[in-house]
């Protein structure tokens, strides 16, 4: 039975969040040059991973959190003399980047003769367009911002910004928000099972992939329309009892990456079986804390190590909610739909923690039951 491993690697992995200048106190915004390393050392502990199980497949997938804020912060400093970009456009165009960063894994693997190939996928991933997050939006992007530079923010660019977390001194970390709808189809992903079966390693649903919602056609004058945005149309004859046709366009908003790699494995899992072929496929959810943890930052914390999916959904939906919404929520939710929809196991834990992670030593380890 094959195994694949999809490996969700959080925005910390590529451009670390919270960075401080040590004179001034204020956030640093890493740069390319500062990013490029990270992802560099990053590619030498999947590398390690690799070497380990060389027998498996594997799927790379990534957040976009600082990167798509970078996009729009620049968007926003060159008005008027250029227009502003729509946050799907923003989107592509970290995952063109970022697929070119995680892509010089490529070097480290050769480095070790390890033959693999690692290629990046430009992504669409299917919403509704009446998701409730649309209406109140979670999704964090962009820099770190102090409580002060937070308000300055709403006041002269209208962002929404929400507290993300505290740093080791208790000074509040502030970040901008907007809508992250539930995922619910991946157009390529024909692609992407297409690569599986040549070997090659997908980087796929970058930053939860591309927003797009199925456009419905118009009939008009013996026409089949499908109107898109900016007035861009597609026509054909009309026929009647025909199905509709498959047409997208983008949306303004950010998917949340372990939602749309959760649905990435599903998606997997159900059409291997549908071709009479079984897959066994694991999620693991890389970020910045060693596991999901109870009571985070309170002095009563608590590591939740090996849980069954019952278990940890049984935490999940308590009153208040235990996890953060914009940061712990999703990953948790995540490794819940995933496990409940035929997924072997999932992980949350740091990638220098895998292996420890796998022995039930770090991480949390999320399975059936």
């Amino acid at each position: 039975m094959k195994k694949i491993r999809i490996f969700a690697f959080g925005g910390n992995e590529v451009s670390p969040v919270g960075m401080k200048d040590p004179q001034t106190g204020k956030a640093i915004n890493p740069d390319i040059a500062m990013q490029w390393q990270r992802t560099a050392d990053t590619g030498k502990l999947v590398a390690d991973i690799f070497q380990a199980h060389p027998e498996d497949l594997y799927v790379m997938t990534h957040g976009n959190g600082p990167q798509v804020g970078n996009v729009l912060l620049r968007a926003e400093m060159c008005r008027p003399a250029l227009p502003p970009l729509p946050l799907d456009v923003c989107v592509a165009d970290t995952q063109g980047a970022m697929s070119f960063m995680l892509a010089q894994l490529n070097n480290e693997l050769n480095i070790r003769g390890i033959d693999n190939i690692v290629a990046g996928i430009v992504t669409q991933v299917v919403v509704d367009k009446d998701d409730s997050d649309f209406k109140s939006p979670s999704k964090y992007i962009g820099p770190s911002y102090s409580r002060e530079e937070s308000d300055l923010r709403v006041k002269e660019n209208g962002w929404a910004m929400k507290l993300y977390k505290k740093d080791e001194k208790g000074a509040e970390i502030w970040r901008r928000v907007v809508p992250s709808p539930v995922p619910t189809d991946i157009v390529e992903i024909d692609a992407i099972e297409a690569m599986l079966e040549k070997g090659i390693i997908p980087v796929t649903v970058g930053g939860g992939g591309i927003p797009v919602r199925e456009v419905a056609p118009e009939f008009k004058d013996g026409k089949e329309t499908y109107v898109c945005n900016y007035g861009v149309e597609f026509s054909k004859p009309a026929k009647e009892g025909s199905k509709p046709l498959k047409m997208y366009t983008g949306v303004e908003a950010v998917i949340d990456k372990d939602l749309a790699s959760a649905l990435l494995g599903c998606m997997l899992m159900k059409r291997a079986k549908a071709r009479g072929k079984e897959v066994e496929v694991s999620l693991t959810i890389f970020t910045g804390e060693d596991g999901a943890k109870i009571n985070y930052q309170k002095p009563d914390q608590r590591d939740l190590r090996v849980i069954k999916v019952s278990e940890l959904e049984a935490i999940y939906n308590q009153v208040p909610p235990p996890f953060p919404a914009g940061s712990m929520g999703p990953k948790i939710k995540a490794v819940i739909e995933f496990v409940k929809g035929g997924g072997s196991v999932a992980y949350i834990s740091k990638t220098d923690l895998f292996e420890e992670t796998l022995a039930g030593k770090a991480g949390t380890t999320v399975i059936p039951g």
